[in-house]
This record gives structure tokens, sequence and C-alpha cells, in this order.
């Protein structure tokens, strides 16, 4: 075994504990990384790879970065998935025997990042551990920039998605018996950075935090506080006690209906602009955007709850100059959340302690306001915001306006503050205006006009002259320090004396003036679950003005909520592509919908006529309506949906191996398999990816199955015509068509839903638009009247053998009870087919999902080829 020198020992024995991170082991003023550490490095941070002696014949690969410039090669190694485990010299080198003593004092995942440009203002940063028992799964999920944790206990792996998905999960903890498979899974839905936790026990310093007392709780919050305590070491008085909630008491959003409804980005873009949240998000404050954000996800379905916020938002609109006044003090509000995050961390600067006084400073103002408003949930909300008037009045006798970036430089505290520094300043002050003084009563006494005091680091205080005046220097005045090329420094005995008052003085203001820092934040940590009250406060009432700001701006209406399930819209609007089109006019529709004859409306029209628009905007005002806020409309009266479910454009899923209309499928299922009666059922264009006669059959048959099993209220587009015709024999079900005129060959969309089924579908026309080239377009004019003919001759035709048959008897093939009449010639049946019958006439068709119809049909079709 290769004998290596010491320091690269105690790198490997360091390394070692920390195998899936990359080392930043700390030599002198740089971070250096060897071995594989330093070959990977140099190719991701893109940076020279170079070699050191090691104690072996071959150099050890060795790359490294600067102490001063780490944290943005950090941030990268973090943003491309990576763990980075920062080793720090723990002992002074002066005091060292043999090999300085090295330790990592923390571990930086993607799911612990505190601070840097890896953290958005306007989000959060979720890490997330789940554990498993009893075919349960245990969730907690926190953000540590902000102390905030919750936990659930959710009955399906599916469930763990949607959670992991719908806060945005940067990296999960689990324990080493998950499988490879399971991670491969999961990562097809969402990538996350897997981390591994064996220890469940809750930390004896985090007991408080965990209000729990069954074990698959308490397992679940105590992997996720060890994985903090030993990957963080160092206080983390900032973790707020976890908060259990349970996913039923909020409107369930799958990962296809957050996608497809553009929730929080666009799907083309993966941008905010475009989505519910930038038209919604007019918040002040980073904190209250991350917690619009968070309502987004997460709308409520208990009305209580959703009336109360509806009444705060209903009188901020009232309050016009109150509003405007309150959202002109948020802005002197800083990101109190993380603020507070990284005091109890021991990472907060001179310059956060300011932004923390004057946050506090805007507090009084704010509540003031909040109490005057005529509502008693405003009334309740001021009292929850404690201004902190003792603390803020320490810091602003303590912090200067504006102090430096770092802490240990001094020029931080107030004047006044403290009677030692204040001495300390008054020698150094008083040192340096004598030096000044020194250096004219100098250039007077020896005539020299260029001779200068000046100073540095290396030989401190000095006077200077240069070599053309020295012989106007008395010889015993003077001693000689430093030898210039065209100068000569001197130092005197007065001079001496100075330079040692002046800089003992400095050099205890710096040390005095770090210990006073640090005793101020100590003393800010008491009031640590205040400031994090009142960051929550404020944030509520930053959304709260947030909704009453664009209701009053777009001209939204109050949502009120019906108690038999009916749901009516009155002149509704897409809220987003309202926004996005500006200037142009918006047609509006009316939606309705009841619990008897308009459960399920059929939609028909032609591409790019406004259904899926139409779709939408009835699934949006629902959202908007249970987050609280006023909707899109001119009224609405809507029934609480418990989940939203969405199958929404079209899309390979070529990863997994699967075409678009197996995804049009699996989407499909789930939404069935999950739907509730009080459930929102968007499906559009059901059927359309596989051919026209399997597509239209698949479409009938999901149809009937939500009129009779599922009875759901269905929003469902086609271009299949006959589906129209569904009407007649499903009593809940409702054509309407979105409206459309031929005019000079040419189709106008009047985006205009009306009763009724569509006369034609104009895809023709819409290839027109397209600007497709003529001579396709009359081919394709040509074929469709072919066709069309084909079709005529084909349903007459169809009519014909129908009457035939019913004449023959023959009026069922699985009835095998009709009497047979002898007397008319039966076709033969093969044996083959007596078994697709057979086959055929025991099948449970009610019990079956239309995926498993398709795979069925498939089968018994092969048998009869």
């Amino acid at each position: 075994m290769a004998k290596y020198t010491p320091m690269i020992q105690q790198y490997l024995q360091i390394k070692g504990q920390y195998e899936d991170a990359f080392l930043f082991f700390r030599l002198g003023d740089f971070y250096e990384l060897f071995f594989e550490d330093a070959i990977k490095a140099s190719q991701e941070l893109e940076i020279t790879l170079t070699g050191r002696d090691g104690g072996t014949n071959e150099k050890i690969p060795m790359c490294g970065v600067p102490y001063h410039a780490a944290k943005d090669y950090i941030s990268t190694l973090i943003e491309k998935g990576y763990k980075v485990a920062i080793c720090e010299q723990v002992e002074d080198p002066k005091q060292a025997k043999g090999v300085v003593k090295r330790e990592v004092i923390q571990l930086i995942t993607p799911g612990t990042v505190m601070e840097g440009k890896l953290l958005n203002e306007k989000e959060n940063n979720y890490i997330a551990s789940v554990t498993e028992a009893n075919d349960q799964y245990g969730f907690v999920y926190a953000d540590l920039s902000t102390g905030e944790i919750k936990l659930t206990v959710l009955s399906s792996f599916d469930e763990v998605l949607i959670e992991c998905s719908a806060n945005e999960v940067k990296e999960l903890i689990v324990d080493s018996s998950v499988s490879d498979e399971w991670k491969k899974q999961f990562q097809k839905k969402q990538f996350v950075l897997f981390s591994t936790e064996e220890e469940t026990a809750v930390p004896t310093v985090c007991s408080s935090l965990v209000p729990f007392t069954s074990a698959l709780e308490q397992r679940t919050a105590g992997r996720l506080l060890q994985y903090f305590m030993k990957t963080q070491k160092r206080s983390l008085e900032h973790l707020q006690t976890i908060e259990r909630y349970d996913v039923e008491h909020f409107m369930k959003l799958d990962l296809h209906a957050r996608r497809n409804l553009e929730l929080a980005e666009t799907i083309r873009h993966k941008g905010k602009k475009g989505s519910l949240l930038w038209l919604m998000d007019d918040t002040m404050t980073a904190m209250g955007s991350r917690m619009m954000k968070r309502w987004i996800e997460r709308p409520l379905i208990q009305v209580e709850k959703i009336e109360k916020r509806l009444n705060m938002v209903d009188v901020l609109i009232q309050s016009f100059l109150e509003r405007t006044e309150l959202r002109n003090r948020l802005k002197e509000v800083y990101d109190l959340e993380r603020l507070v995050a990284r005091v109890a961390f021991g990472n907060v600067n001179a310059r956060d302690l300011v932004q923390l006084r004057k946050t506090l400073e805007a507090v009084p103002a704010i509540r003031a306001i909040v109490h005057h408003l005529p509502n008693n949930q405003a009334k309740q909300l001021a009292e929850k915001m404690d201004p902190c008037e003792s603390l803020c009045q320490l810091l602003k006798n303590g912090i200067i306006e504006n102090p430096p970036m770092s802490v240990k430089e001094g020029g931080m505290i107030r004047d006044g503050f403290h009677e030692q520094l204040d001495r300390y300043r008054d020698a150094s002050r008083n040192g340096k205006a004598w030096i000044a003084e020194l250096e004219q009563k100098e250039r007077q006494k020896t005539g020299v006009k260029s001779l200068k005091v000046g100073y540095n680091r290396v030989f401190g205080y000095y006077i200077e002259v240069t070599k053309a005046n020295l012989h106007l220097l008395q010889e015993d005045d003077y001693e000689r320090k430093q030898t210039l090329a065209n100068a000569e420094r001197f130092i005197t005995p007065e001079l001496k004396e100075k330079e040692a008052l002046i800089l003992e003085a400095e050099e205890k203001i710096i040390s005095l003036e770090y210990e006073l820092f640090q005793s101020i934040r100590e003393q800010v940590k008491p009031y640590i679950q205040n400031l994090q009250q009142l960051a929550k406060t404020i944030s509520e009432l930053d959304c709260y003005l947030s909704f009453a700001t664009i209701s009053e701006n777009y001209h939204y209406t109050r949502p009120f909520f019906s108690n038999n399930g009916s749901l009516m819209i009155s002149s509704g609007r897409h809220p987003v592509v309202e926004r996005v089109m500006d200037q142009q006019v918006y047609v509006e529709n009316d939606v309705h919908m009841n619990e008897e004859d308009r459960k399920l409306l059929l939609i028909t029209g032609p591409n790019m006529s406004g259904k899926s628009t139409y779709m939408r905007q009835v699934a949006l005002t629902s959202i908007m309506a249970q987050m609280g806020c006023f909707v899109p409309c001119e009224k609405a009266t809507l029934p609480i949906f418990d989940q939203v479910f969405t199958r929404i454009g079209a899309a390979d899923d070529l990863v997994s191996g699967q075409s678009t209309f197996m995804v049009e499928m699996m989407e499909t299922n789930d939404a069935l398999a999950k739907a509730t009666k009080n459930s929102l059922l968007l499906l559009d264009e059901i059927g359309r990816g596989t051919s026209t006669y399997d597509g239209m059959a698949l479409a009938q048959a999901i149809i009937e199955y939500i009129h009779e099993h599922v009875q759901a209220k269905t929003l469902f587009s086609t271009h299949y015509h006959e589906l129209t015709s569904l009407s007649d024999s499903l009593p809940s079900l409702t054509n309407v068509h979105v409206s459309a005129v031929e005019e000079n060959e040419t189709v106008v969309f009047l985006h205009k839903v009306k009763e009724g089924p569509a006369d034609k579908s104009y895809g023709i026309h819409v290839a027109k638009l397209a600007k497709l080239p003529e001579p396709l377009i009359i081919r394709a004019s040509e074929i469709l009247k072919q066709l069309e003919t084909g079709e005529q001759k084909e349903q007459v035709e169809m009519v014909e053998e129908r009457k035939q048959v019913e004449a023959n008897a023959q009026l069922s093939f699985f009835a095998e009870t009709v009497q047979e009449d002898k007397s008319v010639q039966k076709p033969s049946i093969n044996k083959e087919e007596k078994q697709v019958l057979r086959d055929l006439q025991e099948l449970d068709l009610l019990s079956m999902t239309p995926l498993d119809a398709m795979n069925t049909l498939y089968r018994l079709q092969k048998k009869m080829k």
C-alpha cells in the first residue's frame, strides 16, 4: 500500500466519511481537492488540474479555488446536484504539533443551502424525508433557510410524488433499504438528489420541535432532524415546531394538473411569465411571494377558511387609501424569515441587522393601519404583529447605518454604544491627527516641502524624504528605517511612541467591535419565535393585498359557494390569457353545470376556437376562488372541488418509451381511478392518438364510465361529432360548442360557447390559416368530399344491414337463450369465433377501466384474425 504524507493521510481519512461529496480541504488561502475529486471538479468548474507530491512516486491530482471566491464555485457544484463538504483548520497552526487538525464544519447540499445565488428570494428551497411503514408513508419537508417544517402521513407512493412535486423538493432523505428501482421510478417523475440517513431518533436538542406521539411521525421527523444535525454542525435555533397537515384539507392537484394548468410555470418556456403565479403575485415582499406560491399549490377546501380570506380581500378592496399606504409600507420590509434564520445559523452580518432594524421600524405603522380596518379578522392580524421595540432599539443604538460587509474589520458599531470602544477610537483618532500635524511641523523644521509621513502594514509609520533633499536633514534627528530607489524612510522616538499607541488602539477596536457584534447577534436570538410569527403575519397580509390589488385592477368579483353542487359562471374569462392579450378584447363565456342534467359538458368545435381555453378557465376560476381570491367574471357560484384532473395536450414520454397515446391513456386512467363525484375533470381530445374508430370507441366508453361511475363534473372536448348523440342516452350530458363562421372559404373563430353540437370541424380551414401550400389545401378538400360521400354511403349500407339483421332475429350474439328460428339461414361461426363470443359474454364491462377495455378488444381482435 502506498505511503502518503501525513497531510494526505489526514485528507483521505476525512474524505472517507464524505464519499458522496466534494471535500473542500483548507490549505492556507485555498480550498484544495485531491484524487478523483480534483479530476471531476476541474471538469465541472473548468479550473486547471495540477499535481502534488504526496509521498508516492506519482503526483496526486490536485486543483484548488481561492478561499475568498469559494462561494461561487460551491454554488456551481450545488446547482449541478452535488454535495460539498467544507473542511477547515480547527486549531492554531502555531500551537499544532505535526499536521494541523482539520474537521468538516458543514456539508452543503441542494436541500440545505442557506445563502448565495442558489436561493431564489421568491421561492422556498425544500428538502424532504420519507419513511415507509405498514403501507403508509411518513413525509416531512423543510426549508432550512426559513426554519419552516411540515409533516403528513400519506397512503401511497403516488401521493409522495405529488407532495414532492408540489413543493419542488430539491433533496430527499431516505434509508439505505430503499431500492434503486424505487429511486428510478421516482426520478422518472421528478429529479431530486437522494441522500441517506439511517438514524430516526429525534435528537434531544430538537425534542420540543416534534409534538407527535405516533411512531411513524416520530421516525419521519427524526430522520430529517438527524440529517440536519450531522450536516450543518451548528445552532439550528431557527427551526420551527413541526406543523402537522392533512392533504385532505386542500384541493389535490397532481403533476399533470399543475403542468397543464400552468400554475407556477408555463409548459413551453418553463418560466413564470404567463403562469397563474405570474398573474397573482403582486406581493411587495419576498416572503409574501413565497407564501403566494404555496397558496396556489394548495387551494383550500374548507369553506369557512376560504370565506375568511375573501372577507380580508373584500375589506382591502373597499379601503383604497389604506391598501395603498400598506403596500408602500411593505416596501420597507426585508426578508424577515431568512434574516432570522441567518441570525440563528451564525452567518448574519451587520448589514443584515440593519435590514432587520428597518423592518421592525416599519411594523408599528403597518400594525396601526391594519388595526383600523373595519374587519375583526384584520384586528386579529394586527395583534399578531409584535414590533419587538426593545430589539429595534438595541439594533438602532448598536449598528451604524451603513456598515461594511465584513464583520471582522471593524467600522460597524456606533459611537456611544460602548465606553471602552469609544476610548480606543479617541486614542486612534487623536493619534492620527497628531501624525498629520507632525508632517507639517517636520516640513517647516527641515525646509523639505515634499517630506511626508506615511504608513504601511510591514514597516508601520515612517517619515519619507527624497534622496535629493537628504542633505537638509539634521544628522541626529532621524533614525533610518528603509531605503528606496529614490528616497529614504526614517523614524523618530516620538513617532515610534505614537505608532504603538495608534496600532494598539486599532487592533483593540477591531477585536472589541467583533465581540460587541457577536453579543448583539446573541441578543437577537431570544426574539426568533416572535420574529418568525411576525414574518408569517406580514406575508399573509401581503398576499391579501396582492389579491385585492389584482381583483380591483382586473375587475374580478367575489365568488359564492353552492350547497347543491351547482356551478354557474357568468361572463367568465381566462385570467392569464386575458392579461397576455393586453389591448385585445377577450370574449367572455358563461358556464352552467349542475347535478342533474348538466354534470358533463361535451364540447365540440374547430381547432384553435378556444375549447381548451374555455376548459382551463373553469379550473383556474375554481382554484382562485378556493385560494380566497376574487375571480375573473361578472358572477360566480361554485362548488368546492376536492381534486382537479386534466388531460390536455399531447407529448411522448421518450425516456420511458411511451407514446403520446399511451401517456394519454395512463393520465386518463389515473383521473378515472382517483376522481370522486366532487372532483373536476378536464379531458381534451381523448382518443385522437389512435385510429378513428378505436379513438371514438374509447372516447365514448370513457364518457359513459364517467357518467355512470365517477359522476364528477367533467368538461370533455372532442372532434368526434358522432359522440354528440350521447346526449340522447346520458341524462347528465349536455352538448355545447365553440362557434365559428365561414366567410369566403375562410373560417372566423368567434370564441363564443353556445348550446348544442358543432356542425363541422373546419380542420382544413385551420390548415389554411397556418399557411400550408395551396395545392395541398385543394387536394385535402377533394379528399374530404370523397370521404364524406363514402361515409354517407356506408351509413346507408349499415342501416340496411341492420334492418336485415333484425328481420333475421339476429339481435344479439351474446344471448344463448334466444330461441333459434331454424327456417332462417344463419352464417356459420367457426370454433375460434365462438370462443371470442364466449369471452365477450363473460366480460364485466362496468368494472373495467378504458385502458383494460382497449387491451381486451385488441386481444380479441387478434383472435378473430
